[in-house]
């Protein structure tokens, strides 16, 4: 006897990219620190345990946890997620609703010759400045990147959207983001504050290249984080004009596991008041957890 996971690579459709996640598929007889240790023992950026609903309208709730903590909501393992419950028939209907920590998240999966091609989520939460940011400066010192990297108008800025809360470091271009090394010394001032989740990215019209680092959540450097994304819409919203504005983000490069992730924002007097964020996954993996 045993309990079944299956595990994803997330925002890409080609297997070893993207962004791994493990899902147990039924996780009633776990405990919720048994969740945390299967969740240290897979050590990938977030485990997702799937349980009965809660709230009458959603079809599972999960809970997610990374190596070291447990969070209210994430946007990889909500996409994974959706994606492998429709593979297995359990949704039958392609749009439904998952109980997460941070509430309800309603998802819509895409299909493609009748197989599950892609997934959205809707923000249930929308992302909003949240903390004062430490200046350019120091966050240059913490990227090892020099000053003049940094943007400053706008700068760095905490964002807050349902899941972690992000340090976001604008700086100039895709090369800055290449060169990005945390400085472990410089990110342990930042430990314990708002900021010791770090968003880099470079933003190019509709394009954007990131990077997102988390050493308080057990994740070294994550190769695609869709809380973050829904956290930049939240940073980019201030400077665009009312309507809805389109981004395509790659992360995971430098790792080697080219992710690509949609954002969609509808702005209103530069205000995010409605955020969506869509990607696809590839199963990888089935098995079984003798626990």
């Amino acid at each position: 006897m045993g309990t079944t996971f299956h595990t994803l690579d997330v925002f890409t459709d080609t297997p070893f990219g993207g962004n791994p996640l493990a899902v147990v598929s039924d996780a009633r007889e776990l405990s919720a620190g048994q969740m945390q240790r299967i969740a240290a023992e897979f050590n990938l950026s977030e485990t997702v345990f799937v349980l009965p609903p809660e709230s009458p309208r959603a079809l599972r709730r999960l809970r997610i946890f990374t190596p070291a903590a447990e969070l209210p909501f994430a946007g990889h393992p909500t996409v994974g997620t959706a994606m492998l419950l429709a593979d297995l028939g359990v949704a039958d209907d392609d749009a439904f609703v998952l109980d997460e920590g941070v509430g309800p998240v309603a998802v819509t999966v895409t299909r493609r010759d009748g197989r599950p091609a892609g997934a959205s989520l809707r923000a249930t939460v929308l992302p909003r400045v949240s903390g004062s940011a430490p200046p350019p400066d120091v966050v240059a010192a913490v990227l090892s990147l020099p000053p003049e990297a940094m943007l400053t108008q706008p700068g760095p800025q905490i964002i807050s959207g349902g899941g972690p809360t992000f340090l976001i470091a604008p700086v100039r271009d895709a090369d800055a983001v290449a060169r990005v090394r945390l400085d472990p010394g410089r990110w342990d001032a930042l430990a314990g504050t708002d900021a010791q989740h770090v968003y880099v990215v470079a933003v190019d019209g509709g394009d954007v290249r990131a990077r997102m680092f988390a050493p308080a959540l057990g994740v070294a450097e994550d190769p695609a984080t869709g809380a973050a994304a829904v956290a930049l819409a939240g940073f980019l919203s201030p400077t665009m004009a009312d309507g809805s504005h389109e981004w395509v983000i790659v992360q995971g490069v430098e790792m080697g596991r080219p992710s690509r992730l949609e954002l969609r924002a509808t702005v209103r007097d530069g205000v995010a008041e409605r955020v969506d964020l869509a990607g696809t996954a590839v199963r990888v993996a089935d098995g079984t957890l003798r626990v």
